[in-house]
């Protein structure tokens, strides 16, 4: 039986046709997956079924009954959860108090608590999604994040469990974790959409897989039917090539860009987050950090951008000299030719509320360029500027006026990589360049980076992605609690050195 029939679902924003006369068939109790690039129409297809959005055309059933689905209460009601990219949890609340918001049994907040706690003990011990419930969920790890909305859907009673790049931000260990929880849902009778752009991911978990290109549905087949080459050419529409490609030479006896020795740092708690970190950038260089998540990567990159001040250690850039009490400014750094694509584009890299070319001149807005009068800012220069870099970077839809939270997350990536490589910066610091990034996007920035290493810039990559670590890097540094555990020369790594090292183990050296 199909647990879900979407049939000929059209919807516009505007001009832009976002789903164009869509058809998608699910089996009951099968993974199934969903891909394509991003502004495909893959989230806004999910969104119609949950209720988000209602459909300009077309006809919805579930588990074989014609339905409308107005708003996310009836999604519920009909036994839909959805988990999205980015976690709709409070972080001040317990895991226990984010279950219960909106869904409380009781007027009583004691005896809904006491119900809703052993509601889920029992789906934890069936499912294996074990979280700390008494744990206030900013003090929880990503992995658990995830698990806890996931349980959250299935507590509401959630028999088709929509995820949409529910791996974008775990590590390997945990993404294989998720894996095995996914399959004894799908055995216990529970359907699964997956939203994903990791094909390794499609093949090793659907049933079946749907590909959309430009609002439409382009293929769709078993997986045994497929592999994963042939999904991403139906993806793009073309081949794509992806992996090592030759390095451009570079001098290992020049003049480090940057350079860092002996950085120390740690939490407001006192906790140790970085503890003796050395290294250096050279030209034409792109250097790779390994590490599993929370290892103080994230940590490194804010202090060598300016965003935190070390306890101690010492930074040169541009010939100056950085110590703390007298650290490096990010204004500062930008104008030495230092540029930054955070971790975490929400938080750091633009502002949702923005129009899109103002998202595009954050941090430059200084430039003479971009200024009108001693105050103002020119406002026809920055859409200029935003609507070249859309086109040089691909983002769709170019539209400078449109709103920075209205572009799929891996378009939201290329307008924060555009701005920050298009000012030809010396050094190029970037922190999980293609999270929740489609096929072709990655191709598109490996290139990016590759482009600005052969010409002169030095470049260091933050992946938790092994795979992106070894197809983009001249040389890896490999991270364990805050330390530096080991540095290898590319042509020497291997995934078990490096996932060695990630461990802290000797035997990797």
């Amino acid at each position: 039986m199909h647990a879900v029939a979407l049939q000929g679902i059209k919807k516009h924003f505007g001009a832009v046709r976002a789903n164009d006369g869509v058809d998608l068939t699910v089996e009951a109790g099968t993974v199934h997956g969903l891909i394509g690039e991003n502004g495909a129409g893959k989230s806004t297809l999910m969104a119609i079924l949950y209720g988000y959005y209602q459909a300009d055309e077309g006809r919805i059933e579930v588990n074989g009954q014609a339905v409308q689905i107005r708003n996310s209460h009836e999604a519920i009601a009909l036994g839909i959860g959805m988990v999205h990219q980015h976690f709709m949890l409070v972080d001040n609340l317990s895991a226990l108090d984010n279950v219960l918001l909106g869904a409380e049994p009781s007027w009583n907040l004691k005896a809904g608590q006491a119900q809703v706690r052993a509601g889920l003990d029992q789906l934890m011990q069936q499912t294996g999604l074990h979280v700390r419930l008494d744990d206030r969920v900013d003090a929880l790890p990503v992995g658990e994040l995830q698990r806890l909305e996931i349980l959250k859907a299935l507590y509401r009673g959630a028999r088709i469990l929509i995820l949409d790049e529910p791996t974008a931000v775990l590590t390997p260990q945990e993404t294989q974790a998720l894996f095995e929880v996914l399959r004894r849902l799908r055995e216990q009778g529970t359907t699964i959409l997956l939203i994903t752009h990791k094909l390794k991911e499609v093949m090793a978990l659907c049933d079946a897989v749907t590909v959309m290109r430009a609002g439409k549905v382009v293929h769709r087949c078993a997986i045994a039917d497929t592999d994963a080459a042939g999904l991403a050419e139906a993806m793009v529409g073309r081949k794509v090539v992806l992996g090592r490609e030759a390095g451009s030479a570079h001098a290992a006896d020049a003049a480090p860009l940057l350079s860092a020795s002996g950085l120390s740092l740690r939490s407001h708690q006192g906790v140790p987050l970085l503890h003796q970190v050395s290294l250096q950038l050279r030209p034409g260089e792109i250097v790779g950090v390994a590490g599993v998540s929370g290892n103080g990567q994230s940590e490194l990159l804010e202090v060598l951008s300016g965003l935190h001040a070390p306890e101690a250690g010492e930074l040169q850039l541009g010939g100056e000299r950085f110590a703390p009490g007298r650290w490096l400014h990010p204004r500062r750094a930008r104008e030495l030719g230092l540029a930054h694509v955070p971790e975490d584009r929400h938080a750091c890299g633009l502002v949702l509320g923005f129009p899109a070319w103002e998202t595009a001149g954050l941090g430059y807005q200084q430039l003479p360029k971009y200024r009108k009068g001693f105050f103002g800012l020119n406002g026809a220069a920055l859409r200029e500027a935003c609507a070249t870099m859309m086109e040089r970077f691909d983002v769709r839809p170019r539209d400078p006026l449109l709103g920075s939270s209205k572009f799929s997350g891996g378009n939201q990536q290329k307008l924060i990589l555009a701005r920050e490589i298009g000012e030809s910066p010396k050094v190029l610091l970037v922190g999980q360049p293609t999270r929740g990034v489609d096929i072709g996007a990655i191709e598109f920035i490996h290139g990016q980076l590759r482009r600005l290493r052969d010409a002169g810039c030095a470049v260091l990559v933050v992946s938790s992605e092994l795979d992106e670590i070894l197809a983009l890097a001249d040389r890896v540094l490999v991270m364990n609690a805050g330390h530096i555990t080991g540095e290898l020369a590319i042509e020497d790594c291997d995934e078990r050195k490096l996932g060695l090292l990630m461990a802290a183990q000797p035997e990797a050296a």
